[in-house]
């Protein structure tokens, strides 16, 4: 009777663990747990990299349209200084941008567009945020506005392929070039 117990319970055992092993009731679960991880991040990162060119097109924008206000005489006949121009970028870039800290205008003028740069003023890969101008000109000038922000990259993989400056930010460039109208 003993030997005829032990049998039966190696047999239940024996029964439960190859049934155990066919069994396939949590197997979704598991799958699920293992891509999980890698999907959510490539899912941030992707959703991060749409708000990077979010940004950048509305930076766009705003260069466009304050540049309107140069190139009109706007800016000139209203005597507005670097910070007050400054101020009216910000009527056009409200939701996304933090003004006040990380946004920097720079707006040089030309007597032609063959003399002209754009080119960002950097110093070992920073934005060099002391070499910005305020130069509206007068009208015939050809002038160069320029908006900067750093947008700060949260979600980075595999490697820095967003961020292009130290501290993991990324610099937004705009720029817009014209010639400014006879105004006055």
């Amino acid at each position: 009777m003993q030997f005829h117990r032990r049998l039966s319970a190696k047999l239940w055992a024996r029964r439960n663990c190859c049934g155990f092993a066919r069994s396939q009731d949590g197997a979704a679960a598991i799958e699920f747990g293992l891509i999980a991880a890698p999907f959510l991040a490539l899912l941030f990162a992707i959703m991060e990299t749409a708000f990077v060119f979010f940004a950048g097109q509305s930076l766009e924008y705003a260069a466009a349209q304050s540049g309107r206000l140069v190139m009109t005489g706007q800016a000139d006949l209203n005597g507005w200084s670097q910070s007050s121009f400054k101020s009216q970028v910000c009527t056009y870039v409200v939701a996304l941008f933090d003004c006040s800290n990380k946004l920097y205008v720079n707006v040089q003028k030309y007597t032609d567009f063959a003399s002209s740069s754009t080119s960002a003023p950097l110093t070992n890969g920073q934005l060099d945020t002391t070499k910005m101008n305020y130069q509206i000109g007068v009208p015939g000038d050809v002038v160069i506005v320029q908006l900067y922000y750093q947008w700060p990259i949260y979600v980075s993989l595999f490697s820095n392929n967003l961020a292009n400056q130290n501290g993991n930010n990324r610099l937004l460039i705009a720029t817009n070039a014209f010639r400014n109208e006879p105004y006055k």
